[in-house]
């Protein structure tokens, strides 16, 4: 599959597949709308994104897909009016959170035993998942090795998938962002959908969008990835997002016609 860049000729005006009403717009977080810092307690959007965000969910349905835990991740979007905020890499809310809560509580001090004394490793407990940040490390081969060897130990019922400069553990089983991206579009009754992510955990909501009503785009280019489509590097999010806008607006203020409204002429947007 040949993957293109969205913010290029005539790419970018592959948006307004996922422009019209009744879409669903969801996005990742680190590393998506916020940028991938040294301590991700320290994560934020930038204020341009914020307020391109505010004025997209102001028209669309937009959904926050992440890895972060509910509690952790809600205050970060405040004042941002998303129709729904899945955490945990799918997982909450669901009814997998209580089994999942007991598979990471075994983990812990397997984990620490392991590698909580190797300097630069943090390990990040989730609640329903872990993540083991490695950005420290002196030697990212030697903590990957450190961690690949301790996720062994925890036998098969783990799921791991790399990150930035992180190692995302997840219980076998439970609900992905593929899943709650299916879930949320069945739920709201989605025309189409929009996904934008930029790591492996992302890859199983790219997954899930394999027609013409849907869009996934990495951040990042990756010969490997689902998504068709990439923008170069996180801070091109905010052009995106200008895209994404303009094409809305272009929908939103072309007259409907007599058998339905059909996709805005290109002399309008985006």
């Amino acid at each position: 599959m040949t993957r293109q860049n969205l913010l290029t000729e005539p790419h970018r005006w592959d948006v307004t597949r996922v422009a019209a009403p009744g879409a669903l717009l969801a996005f990742d977080f680190d590393g998506t709308l916020a940028p991938i810092v040294a301590s991700p307690p320290d994560a934020a959007m930038r204020e341009t994104t914020r307020v391109r965000l505010t004025e997209l969910a102001r028209r669309r349905q937009v959904a926050i897909i992440t890895g972060r835990a509910l509690a952790d991740i809600e205050p970060r979007l405040r004042g941002v009016p998303t129709s729904a905020i899945v955490g945990n890499h799918g997982s909450e809310p669901s009814p997998y959170m209580a089994a999942a809560r007991e598979s990471v509580a075994a983990w812990l001090p397997v984990l620490h035993a392991a590698v909580g004394h190797l300097s630069g490793l943090v390990i990040e407990n989730k609640g329903a998942s872990l993540a083991v940040h490695y950005r420290h490390a002196s030697s990212p081969e030697a903590a990957r090795a450190a961690i690949a060897a301790a996720v062994r130990r925890l036998g098969d019922g783990v799921r791991h998938m790399e990150g930035i400069e992180v190692v995302n553990l997840v219980p076998v089983g439970a609900p992905t962002k593929g899943h709650a991206l299916a879930r949320l579009r069945a739920e709201c009754g989605a025309s189409a959908v929009f996904y934008i992510g930029d790591e492996e955990t992302d890859e199983d909501a790219f997954a899930v969008l394999d027609d013409d009503t849907s869009l996934a785009v990495r951040v990042g280019a990756s010969d490997t990835s689902r998504a068709r489509y990439f923008v170069p590097s996180q801070s091109d999010v905010d052009a995106l997002l200008d895209l994404l806008l303009a094409a809305t607006e272009a929908y939103d203020t072309v007259p409907p016609d007599p058998v339905g409204r059909s996709a805005p002429d290109r002399s309008a947007a985006p």
